[in-house]
């Protein structure tokens, strides 16, 4: 049994006589050889397509963590970050790919949505530095001089290895904005009697004046994300009220979240002393961190605490820059909990690892102590987590199982708005807010 297998154990056991000085460090191992990247098929989605890529980032430049939206001509940029534990230099590249709203590629050609080229190398590169786990950290800011969209609408950039398309790294899905109408929105309580304590409604008004809508239903779509979860996602195309120049979404049987609950989080900032989340801390041929066992949380009440809504930070005290002196640590996850049933798993999941419910993420039950418990590499910082129940291949079961859903949970809602003209042949976006549950409206 491992030495973090154990450390999980005695702290659900009162076993743990972790002593939380640093050990000394054993002599280094050396690094694995890593095969070839395999062939895959493209997914239009958030997809790690090896487990050697890590902390993938992706947002607008202006804010860490933000949603990965810029408007078409603001000269804002993207900026995409992730670290390879291959190490080494690498020839990396990236294309974009226009979809429609629901993320099916578009009937467009690149010619049309793309001024210049259609994929570029990634040359934004730096060795990691004074950390345990090697790896390589690749940097990529859009638009820039060889890639440039020029259509609003949803884009997938997809990162591969060797000039072939099939060696896929990395798919990431982004947005560029072109505002043509207002967007007013709430949150409210849910309709539902039976979800008033759990729920959170969204209601949203969209004012089009300058824009002559001749059908709503059939060229306006409406998508609302709570916490920028892809799988979270709601569509409407049907307002229940259309008047002076306004679509009102405000009906009974849509747009209504589940308000789960606030999400768990660990902070290693530093390794040289324990924080929140922290159990203890032990210097290997990595570093091994030792959370606090997690108890079920989805028949407590409700209990406020602070969190990134799943976001995550690199973050490193102790160096001059997280990108490249950022260490990992082999992160150890507990939950004391009951199965639900026999017919799923438990997974931890997070924007750390882009909420991925595979096999790196998936739980191991203990049935002799009740527990979960995981394994995984994380780069330091602070890190917002929680635990899902999922069957084998990650389709969802049950969202509130070990978290439970609470009205009062504070939580953004992202609320996208598409066009599609009559006779035309992609989906342009042309409004965009972010709300939250307990705060002010955020405009774009």
């Amino acid at each position: 049994m491992s030495l973090l297998l154990k450390s999980s154990l005695y702290i659900l056991l009162g076993l743990f006589a972790f002593q939380p000085s640093v050990a000394q460090k054993r002599a280094k191992k050396e690094r694995p050889k890593y095969a070839e990247v395999p062939s895959s098929d493209l997914v239009y989605d958030d997809v790690n397509y090896i487990p050697e890529i890590k902390t993938v980032a992706f947002y607008n430049a202006k804010r860490e963590g933000s949603f990965p939206i810029i408007n078409l001509t603001g000269g804002e940029e993207l900026l995409l970050g992730f670290d390879d534990l291959r190490g080494g230099s690498r020839n990396l590249s990236y294309s974009v790919v226009h979809c429609n709203s629901d993320w099916t590629p578009s009937s467009i050609s690149s010619i049309e949505y793309l001024e210049s080229f259609s994929e570029d190398r990634i040359t934004d590169y730096r060795f990691s530095y004074n950390t345990y786990q090697k790896y390589t950290h690749y940097q990529l800011r859009l638009p820039n001089f060889a890639v440039r969209p020029k259509l609003s609408g949803n884009y997938l950039l997809k990162v591969f290895e060797d000039g072939d398309p099939n060696k896929l790294l990395i798919s990431r899905r982004f947005y560029i904005l072109q505002q043509k109408v207002g967007l007013q929105a709430e949150v409210a309580p849910s309709p539902s009697v039976a979800h008033r304590d759990s729920n959170q409604k969204i209601n949203f008004t969209v004012a089009h004046p300058a824009l002559n809508i001749q059908n709503a239903y059939q060229e306006i779509k409406a998508v609302v994300l709570q916490n920028a979860q892809q799988a979270s996602a709601k569509t409407t195309n049907r307002p229940l009220f259309i008047r002076n120049a306004q679509l009102v979404y405000s009906d009974n049987s849509s747009n209504d979240f589940a308000g789960g609950n606030e999400f768990h989080r660990f902070d290693t900032r530093s390794f040289r002393y324990k924080s929140d989340g922290v159990y203890a801390i032990q210097l290997d041929s990595i570093y091994q961190v030792a959370l606090f066992a997690d108890e079920d949380r989805n028949r407590q009440t409700y209990a406020h605490q602070f969190d990134e809504n799943g976001s995550f930070f690199t973050i490193n005290q102790d160096g001059s820059d997280a990108r490249y002196d950022g260490d990992y640590a082999n992160v150890s996850f507990v939950l004391k909990a009951e199965k639900p049933n026999d017919e799923g798993f438990a997974y931890v999941v997070g924007k750390f690892n882009g909420y991925q419910k595979n096999a790196a993420n998936r739980m191991v039950y203990d049935e002799n102590s009740k527990t979960f418990i995981l394994n995984s590499l994380v780069k330091q910082g602070v890190v917002d987590y929680r635990y899902v129940w999922a069957d084998e291949k990650g389709n969802i079961l049950d969202t509130s199982a070990f978290e439970g859903s609470y009205y009062q949970t504070e939580n953004d809602y992202q609320i996208l708005i598409y066009y599609r003209a009559p006779g035309a042949r992609y989906d342009q976006l042309i409004a965009f807010t972010q709300l939250n549950s307990v705060k002010a409206p955020r405009n774009f």
